[in-house]
């Protein structure tokens, strides 16, 4: 059967019909015979282990209880009414218990059948019972061909009952199975199959559904895997190679005399390893000629900032501008800030233009960056307005690129022609495999390493009770002439009460640190940019010890003097944003700390985030982690977009197969960029039919 009939209809298959093909799209999501056959197991179970009613153990394990009916009656009346088997075999018996679907399952046993009933058991007054068992004559082991690990299916109420429950899945699974032509092209190049030992894919969906042990099912899993992995490391090796191709890239020659100047005579410390190594990979772009399209992963306070200026240096040193975009006024105020004093001690020119900006001052600013008389534009998304033309852009800096468009990256790139290199960063680590995943059509660099000199956050969980004790120490460190940020969390995207748990949160504070011996900034969503602003700065100046804030503070405050974190509610943050919080702290030399407010009871989750917090400021474990809690397309929000729905890939575990797949694309796109060759035919096809459909979430632009 050719591969289009894979795309038939549910409706056609026998078993199924309009009423149940209708559910099956509504509830599942399948509406076809490919869309059926990868309609995977979430676990299976180990038939080849039957037990005897003597021999089994009240569990948390479901198992297998062999016997013969020896009693069947209806006890109860009402909704009280149940159903009693007695399963029987060596002269002990096992109750199995109905409570719902009486009259069927009444009218589908009798008395001296062998059956072999699938549970959990349980124990009640020293019986031990079985409810709502599966049952499977015993005969049936001996006629199914598909003996070893069964599947189990995910379904829904409304399945079940018309009789789609994973029982019911399975038997259409296995119609479409037995058809011998009923599967898609084996499209993987022999070359690849042939060096992993892998099964063709017909057998593979086989082994997927009826795996005959787990070994098998294994290799079958990490086939089916690889064609998902392949297919998305594909698409990003040919728009790396595509960006390399079709946009030149300027070139940056020269490190004078900017770059060296700054480097020898006004770095004020040593470059980390990691900083030195990100520097090297991307002047190695810079000179080759081919247009640069590279992330930065760096964690809280690794120096991502510093690495950008150097390499905005590079660029002016070769007569280019260069643009920084942040996706908040707040955050490239900061950037503006710590960039200006470097850029003032080389003697060149910085602006900044954000939404709050007023005309009068930005027509001169326009007039600076046409003329190329400014050599850097520090900004929000105000810098890819129609009125901003510059001279000459030979970079762009994206920094937090997740919270941009792909539309609004796509228009700083076009601020040029040919376009700028393009450097985007994010202080949110990701785990390698995700930003492979997710970010493939980019070079990835990582600064995996702090600055030298920086003391570890303290991180400690106290509850409401610990209050006072928490008061007093804040007391304590601002004695010591520290100063401390209390955040207050963004309850369920409610601006509204957000905004009353901040100002609960304030009122409290003010009256436990009253005035004139403290001072508190505090700072908010609703504030205009002006007195935002303002707050901070006086913050920043030490005018106040206490900043009062919700997550508006997330990125982009650098106040060195600030040693104390205070997290209210930190149970309603996710890990991240934890992390990213936390890193506004310890930015100085002296010792801080990171109190993570929460309720007495947390859920286990809850109690996983704030424990693993308080183990590690390792800010790649940390993602992993949520990762692990949350799934990649949450963490990366990215859950109903379209991205990373991998049926079998799992970005945790199949690092190596991510890894291997990248390389594997890379050398293939390098060998043949037509994939003209006669092993690349059905791979060509494939990969035609494919790219057509998908969406680099992640892309640049």
């Amino acid at each position: 059967m050719p591969s289009t009939e894979m795309s038939t209809s549910l409706t056609y298959l026998k078993g199924v019909g309009p009423h149940r093909a209708s559910l099956l799209a509504s509830e599942l999501g399948l509406r076809t015979f490919n869309d059926l056959i990868q309609h995977f197991p979430f676990r299976y179970i180990d038939k080849t282990i039957i037990y005897k009613p003597n021999e089994v153990t009240p569990g948390p394990a479901e198992i297998q209880v062999r016997g013969f009916i020896s009693e069947i009656k209806s006890l109860g009346n009402g909704p009280k009414k149940r159903l009693s088997v007695m399963l029987t075999s060596d002269n002990s018996s096992i109750e199995l218990i109905w409570f719902k679907g009486i009259n069927w399952v009444r009218k589908s046993i009798k008395i001296g059948s062998e059956i072999i009933a699938f549970g959990r058991i349980s124990q009640f007054n020293d019986r031990f019972s079985i409810s709502h068992p599966e049952l499977e004559l015993a005969t049936s082991l001996k006629m199914n061909n598909f003996s070893g690990l069964h599947p189990v299916y995910p379904s829904t109420e409304k399945l079940t009952a018309s009789g789609l429950n994973s029982k019911g899945l399975s038997k259409l699974i296995l119609e479409l199975i037995k058809n011998p032509h009923r599967s898609r092209l084996d499209w993987i190049p022999e070359s690849i199959v042939k060096s992993k030992n892998w099964p063709n894919r017909k057998i593979a969906l086989k082994e997927m559904h009826y795996p005959k042990n787990s070994k098998r099912l294994s290799i079958a899993r990490d086939r089916l895997a690889f064609e998902e992995i392949f297919l998305d490391q594909l698409v990003f090796a040919f728009k790396r190679k595509s960006h390399l191709t079709q946009h030149s890239g300027h070139l940056f020659s020269k490190l004078e005399p900017n770059f060296n100047s700054f480097y020898k005579k006004i770095l004020p410390f040593n470059l980390t390893n990691a900083q030195k190594n990100v520097i090297k990979e991307i002047r190695k772009n810079a000179v080759t000629g081919l247009h640069m399209n590279r992330l930065i992963q760096g964690d809280v306070g690794s120096g991502k900032t510093l690495v950008a200026f150097m390499s905005i240096l590079m660029a002016i040193d070769n007569g280019y501008q260069a643009a920084f975009m942040a996706p908040t006024e707040i955050l490239a105020q900061q950037h503006h800030s710590s960039l200006e004093p470097w850029v003032k001690a080389l003697g060149l020119k910085i602006g900044i233009l954000t939404g709050s900006i007023k005309a009068a001052a930005r027509k001169p600013l326009f007039k600076d960056i046409a003329s190329g008389e400014l050599d850097i534009l520090v900004g929000t998304h105000a810098l890819i307005e129609d009125p901003v033309i510059f001279n000459n852009l030979g970079i762009a800096i994206i920094d937090e690129q997740h919270r941009f468009g792909v539309a609004q990256r796509a228009k700083l790139r076009k601020k040029n022609n040919p376009p700028p290199h393009i450097l985007v960063m994010t202080a949110t680590p990701i785990p390698r495999t995700l930003a492979m995943s997710l970010y493939g059509d980019l070079d990835l660099s990582i600064i995996d390493e702090l600055p030298p000199g920086r003391k570890p956050i303290k991180t400690v969980h106290r509850t409401d009770h610990n209050r006072l004790q928490v008061w007093g120490f804040i007391k304590n460190q601002i004695s010591k002439g520290r100063q401390v940020y209390i955040v207050y969390p963004l309850i369920e995207e409610s601006e509204k009460l957000d905004f009353k748990d901040l100002m609960d949160g304030y009122e409290s504070v003010t009256r436990d640190f009253p005035r004139p011996e403290y001072q508190i900034s505090i700072v908010h969503g609703r504030m205009k940019a002006e007195d935002k602003q303002w707050e901070m700065q006086r913050f920043a100046k030490g005018e106040t010890q206490i900043m009062v804030s919700t997550t508006v503070i997330e990125v982009g405050v650098d106040v060195a003097n600030a040693s104390v974190m205070i997290i209210e509610n930190a149970e309603k943050f996710g890990l991240s944003q934890l992390h990213q919080l936390r890193g506004r702290v310890g930015r100085g030399k002296e010792q801080s700390y990171c109190i993570l407010l929460t309720k007495d009871k947390l859920s286990d989750n809850g109690r996983v985030r704030i424990d693993t917090l308080c183990e590690t400021n390792d800010g790649f474990e940390i993602a992993n982690v949520d990762m692990q809690l949350r799934g990649p397309g949450e963490v990366m929000g990215t859950r109903q977009s379209g991205s990373l729905d991998y049926k079998i890939a799992n970005i945790l575990q199949d690092g190596e197969l991510i890894e291997w797949s990248r390389k594997l694309a890379e050398e293939i796109v390098l060998d043949d960029p037509h994939l003209e060759k006669p092993d690349y035919e059905k791979l060509r096809l494939r990969f035609s039919e494919y790219s057509r459909h998908k969406i680099a979430w992640g892309t640049v632009a």
